[in-house]
């Protein structure tokens, strides 16, 4: 028998064994170098703890589909383009598409009267476009504004091309006026979000849409969800399908100027809500059921490696920058990355999607029981913001998630500028509820709970009734029960601990 040979390690191999030892002999306070194994555990936290399960074959034993979770994730975002001055671009970008119809230039009668829709008309003109304007559009729309507005598309041109000036609201009543032309003789509940819909799958190309918010907030440039009232509900819906974004997004921070102070904090909180609810949603492989078709794979699809990177910058950005921008109306800087943030949690949330805040907030903005108008507003009706009934019940709801991952949400505390240092993983969510209540507070002309919008302890069994149907993305709440009736308890217990922060 031949001896064995005993390879000696090269001086390399014995210094990063020695680093190695002593790390873990004497850890230092950074988190991450604390432990060598960090960035590994780190990782196999999402993707390779899925390719330990999957790489088990059992093809012999047939399997329940609808109890198989995810897999994968995809990626999609529109095109972006972003700088001061950019929408003068359009009309190129149009010509560059060849349009065999005219256009559809989709705005409200706010809008109409901006700067950002001069400065398309004279791109549009310039390039010789053949372009028609719906101005109708309705701010927060209603089921019957956009009907009045897939019916215009129907039946006034062949439109080849939509064009969204302005805000979350024009751009998804764009993005439905689009979908709809495509199917003209598709119900209107056809593709609305299952349950109150049938969810239908968006399987053909629709026409292009360029998109120029003139918000920062929703995101919706970057996104194919599309959010209106089901009046007859009581409750916020949607339709949500990747073939509905936007085929390019112009975002030009000179557009966002003239937004008025109570708007800036309105779209700004929607924002802060897009990151921290896409950063706790559940990873997107512990989502059932796995797609049995790609072409069914959701929009909104979990926590993923890529979507992380978006949401957690996002968050930072809007806590620096959303009271500059809110505060002082000549702070350049501040509105250009808003409007920056606005878009990098519209990718991070396209992707991941939210859960818990927003499924609550449908129900609190379309009820509206005291007939609430957000003080700043300039609409002839009442009005509870998107941004104001998403974050007003943000303390409660991270209380309540912490549990699920604590590390993320101390990370999403630390954003805030808390010390995390010494703080106990399992006050992750104390500690987050009070610096976003603190937020809210320092930003200033914000509810602090329920109470303040007109809600009392008499209206949560309707807010929970509103909110049950919003599967899409309650499914993404962690720590939300799957049996029903724990669910509606979990649901008013959130509601009751909203009523005042």
């Amino acid at each position: 028998m031949s001896a064995a040979i005993r390879v000696v390690p090269s001086r390399a191999a014995r210094a990063v064994n020695l680093l190695k030892t002593v790390q873990y002999t004497h850890p230092p306070s950074c988190p991450c170098h604390s432990n060598p194994g960090y960035h590994q555990n780190q990782t196999r936290s999402t993707v390779s703890r899925y390719n330990d399960r999957t790489s088990r074959r059992n093809y012999a034993t047939p399997q329940d589909t609808s109890q198989l979770k995810e897999y994968a994730f995809e990626m999609a975002a529109s095109s972006i383009r972003f700088g001061p001055g950019v929408t003068q671009e359009v009309g190129m970008d149009i010509a560059n598409l060849k349009p065999s119809g005219t256009v559809a230039v989709v705005t409200d009668e706010t809008v109409e009267k901006l700067e950002a829709m001069r400065q398309v008309r004279e791109s549009l003109d310039r390039e010789g476009i053949k372009y028609k304007i719906f101005n109708k559009v309705k701010v927060e729309p209603k089921d019957y504004s956009v009907k009045e507005a897939i019916d215009w598309a129907r039946t006034t041109g062949d439109y080849s091309v939509y064009l969204a000036v302005g805000g979350g609201s024009v751009i998804d009543t764009a993005k439905l006026m689009n979908l709809y032309s495509v199917y003209k003789d598709a119900d209107f509940m056809d593709f609305v979000n299952a349950p109150l819909g049938k969810g239908r799958p968006v399987d053909r190309k629709l026409n292009p849409l360029i998109a120029v918010p003139t918000t920062a907030g929703t995101g919706s440039e970057t996104t194919g969800t599309a959010i209106f009232d089901l009046v007859a509900k009581k409750s916020k819906t949607g339709i949500a399908h990747r073939n509905l974004k936007p085929t390019l997004g112009i975002c030009d921070p000179l557009n966002t100027r003239t937004m008025p102070s109570a708007v800036k904090a309105s779209s700004g909180l929607d924002v802060l809500c897009h990151a921290l609810e896409s950063y706790t949603a559940i990873p997107f492989n512990e989502r059932t059921p796995r797609p049995t078709n790609p072409i069914l794979r959701p929009a909104y699809q979990g926590a993923n490696p890529i979507s992380d990177i978006f949401s957690l910058n996002a968050l930072r950005q809007t806590v620096k920058y959303l009271p500059r921008s809110v505060k002082d109306p000549e702070d350049t800087e501040a509105q250009t990355e808003m409007l920056l943030a606005a878009t990098l949690a519209g990718v991070g949330f396209g992707n991941a999607g939210v859960h818990l805040c927003h499924g609550m907030s449908y129900p609190i903005s379309s009820q509206n029981i005291a007939s609430y108008k957000h003080a700043g507003y300039d609409v002839p009706h009442p009005i509870i913001p998107h941004g104001v009934s998403v974050a007003v019940t943000a303390p409660a709801v991270f209380r309540f998630t912490a549990a699920s991952n604590p590390d993320r949400h101390l990370a999403a505390a630390e954003a805030f500028g808390v010390d995390i240092s010494n703080v106990k993983r399992e006050s992750a969510g104390e500690v987050l509820a009070e610096a976003i209540a603190k937020f809210l507070a320092d930003l200033g002309d914000q509810p602090a709970g329920l109470k303040a919008l007109g809600f009392g302890r008499e209206h949560v069994e309707q807010l929970v009734e509103g909110t049950i149907p919003q599967a899409r993305v309650l499914m993404l709440a962690p720590g939300l029960a799957k049996e029903l009736q724990a669910e509606r308890e979990q649901l008013g217990r959130l509601f009751e601990n909203a009523l005042e922060h």
